[in-house]
């Protein structure tokens, strides 16, 4: 699906110059991946959701991107993205998405979280597209817009307690809901970007 938006199509032909960073897969590693939706209204937003808490979910109660785990009968990893995003929050991605490009592939640094290589699509989609969160995975569904994540006022660092002690994470705020992690790190790449092309 394409949109008449000449945001969109700045951010389109950024990506379509850019070499998305990849990982080298390891054995034991699982791959999985993420959608950035785009949605172009007076300011482009970006859909961040509040994952369920469930005790044997890592990433239990966190702000995050829809998507999940690469499944045996996806034909790849926009497929995994497309096929998370539908189940996770209602957006049929294969039906009204339009591609920008791709992220740098990321994946956690910490032992005790799965061994992931998690690849970020870009997607653009219609400006009336609305999230329904299915409430066994997704407690909420927000529609963020860029400025709100730039400046001093979304800077932040979040404290965590780990084996070894206390760490440091450099975190967005928007609102109640803290962005840090895979996700802060996959917004930050775009934040860049778009400020590359002026948006």
């Amino acid at each position: 699906m394409q949109l008449d938006d000449r945001r969109i199509d700045q951010l389109r032909r950024a990506m379509e110059h850019r070499a998305a960073g990849t990982t080298i897969r390891l054995a034991h590693e699982r791959e999985a991946a993420v959608a950035l939706l785009i949605r172009p209204r007076d300011q482009l937003e970006v859909l961040l959701i509040r994952r369920s808490v469930h005790e044997q979910d890592p990433w239990s109660g966190h702000v995050a991107l829809p998507g999940g785990r690469r499944e045996h009968g996806d034909r790849d990893l926009l497929h995994t993205a497309q096929r998370e995003t539908e189940e996770e929050i209602g957006i049929p991605l294969a039906r009204v998405g339009t591609l920008l490009g791709t992220l740098d592939e990321v994946a956690p640094r910490n032992p005790l979280l799965p061994p992931l290589v998690i690849a970020p699509y870009v997607l653009a989609v219609p400006a009336a597209t609305e999230a329904v969160p299915d409430r066994r995975e997704v407690d909420a569904a927000i529609w963020v817009p860029l400025p709100a994540l730039r400046g001093d006022h979304a800077v932040s660092e979040i404290l965590i307690e780990l084996n070894d002690g206390t760490r440091r994470f450099p975190s967005l705020v928007y609102g109640e809901y803290v962005i840090w992690g895979l996700t802060h790190a996959i917004l930050v790449q775009f934040l860049e970007l778009a400020d590359e092309v002026g948006l």
